[in-house]
């Protein structure tokens, strides 16, 4: 019984990670998407602090007083910010292979950008070299995640057998 429900663990993390491929490459679709937008904000931004004689910084210093210009310093804090963090995430999984990306899971960490990939998402057969080396991988570490599991809840019936 314990063989099977292994076996059904491996099968479940087969299917499960043979659709990662896919899902970071429309993942990485989203990620441009988002850079181009930030990055037209982002120089914008700076566009007019360099107009002013000012770095981004002193600008963003300068957004401080009523509460309409802290809500702007805010804001454009939070989007140069997240530019940075895309835009390294971006390149770093753009020359990435689908397989190396799965070693980079770090940088799938836009939670609006992963729910949105994931809500447009349709799981599909596994037909690239990429989709079926992760289904193997998928496949060993679901067996093995249920081996243990299932390995550490018998040990203590098999002391007293």
């Amino acid at each position: 019984m314990l063989k099977i429900l292994t076996l059904a663990g491996g099968v479940a993390g087969a299917v499960a990670l043979s659709q990662f491929p896919e899902f970071s490459q429309q993942y990485l679709q989203r990620l441009s998407g988002a850079v181009d937008e930030l990055r037209t904000q982002v120089v914008a931004f700076d566009t007019l602090a360099t107009a002013a004689g000012i770095t981004r910084e002193e600008a963003l210093a300068e957004l401080d007083g009523s509460t309409f210009q802290s809500g702007l310093q805010a804001h454009f804090g939070e989007q140069v910010h997240r530019y940075e963090r895309l835009s390294a995430d971006y390149t770093a999984l753009r020359q990435a292979e689908p397989l190396q990306r799965l070693a980079q899971l770090w940088r799938f960490n836009d939670p609006d950008l992963a729910q949105r990939t994931w809500d447009d998402f349709r799981p599909a057969v596994p037909v690239t070299t990429d989709g079926l080396i992760c289904a193997g991988i998928g496949f060993a570490g679901g067996w093995l995640a249920l081996t243990l599991l299932f390995g550490l809840l018998m040990r203590p019936f098999r002391r007293f057998a």
